[in-house]
């Protein structure tokens, strides 16, 4: 009974899914077609500017004009058009389907292979295990990720979602601000992920420990679960998370710039370039870290608890990481909870 609702209930969130995406992709479709201009349209700038004129134009002849920027004689930029049909209709869809992939996947894992539960139970005893810094840098690189991510994702598909269902003065207020918002804390992302790449670089270098417990997947699934493999300050799969942010994050923190300062001689083909470079580093991280937030607030028992006390209790840190245990159980701070010490 209980695995035939499981099966149930993960055969409706496909479906939800497939719906959504195939709507999406009709959405799309729909957009990319009203966007080209009408025959009528055409027509009429063809009869206001005459044939060959227009004619002149689409195959990219240059006027004259007392500007000095890059491109400044070029009207029309006829391969921008390849540009948008990479993002309507290749980037946005396949994007949209890799965040809902994503999230069905999660919820699939968390009610088909449950939870990963600690062995034993919990002992009170506190192991501290991040600073007050660490967690300010933790929350700071959180909130500005979240938040740049769901003003990205309103620039891209809020005309699909939002504006139907707001006036046009909201919507104008929404959008600007979203686009706002995400021009002037793009910076404070990159500052932030410096500073993280430099504080805990050390902890996520990849060793023999971590290529063992990739696998053993963790102990999560399969015949491994439960298992509890080897690791140190951090397992394999926290370095890779830390990684990924780390490259994709630069990636994303350096087109975003492209984007932001259109001042430094970029043509119109590196923009559009840097736009399909940005979308696609940033959906990397958010599929990323729709699985990292998974892990730390459904996916672990306790897993959440370091980042918001900066302590976990010694079973979890027995469990999880069983090398950084050994090494730190006997410092001060970790026994003044033993009943000699106080």
């Amino acid at each position: 009974m209980h695995s035939r609702l499981l099966r149930r209930l993960a055969a409706s969130i496909l479906s939800l899914v497939f719906v959504l995406t195939s709507a999406l992709f009709s959405v799309q479709s729909v957009a990319a077609d009203s966007s080209k201009p009408s025959n009528s349209a055409q027509q009429e700038m063809t009869q206001l500017a005459g044939a060959d004129y227009w004619r002149q134009v689409r195959d990219g002849e240059e006027g004259y004009t007392t500007s000095t920027s890059p491109e400044h004689g070029m009207l029309i930029n006829v391969p921008g058009q390849t540009w948008f049909k990479l993002k309507e209709k290749w980037m946005s869809p396949l994007g949209a389907l890799a965040i809902f992939g994503s999230l069905a996947m999660v919820t699939l894992v968390y009610f088909i292979v449950g939870p990963l539960k600690l062995s034993k139970p919990k002992t009170g005893r506190k192991i501290q295990r991040w600073s007050r810094i660490d967690r300010a840098l933790h929350w700071s690189m959180a909130f500005t990720f979240l938040t740049l991510a769901f003003s990205g994702l309103s620039l891209v598909y809020g005309k699909h979602f939002l504006k139907p269902i707001v006036s046009t003065d909201i919507w104008g207020l929404i959008i600007m601000a979203a686009k706002q918002y995400h021009n002037y804390v793009g910076p404070v992302f990159f500052i932030l992920l410096m500073t993280v790449l430099i504080k805990w670089w050390r902890k996520s270098v990849i060793n023999k420990v971590d290529i063992q417990w990739f696998l053993k997947l963790g102990g999560m699934v399969g015949k491994h679960k439960g298992t509890h493999p080897s690791a140190g300050f951090s397992n394999g799969g926290e370095k890779m998370i830390f990684w990924l942010l780390i490259w994709f994050g630069a990636v994303a923190a350096f087109s975003g710039f492209v984007l932001d300062f259109p001042i430094f001689g970029q043509l119109r083909r590196d923009m559009e370039l840097s736009n399909l470079i940005h979308m696609f580093s940033a959906l990397i991280l958010i599929c990323g870290f729709i699985f990292h937030i998974y892990i730390g607030l459904f996916g672990m028992e306790a897993a959440l608890d370091g980042m918001i006390t900066g302590e976990v209790d010694e079973t979890w840190a027995k469990e999880h990481h069983d090398l950084w245990y050994e090494q730190v159980k006997d410092l001060p701070e970790n026994n003044k909870d033993k009943p000699d010490n106080r």
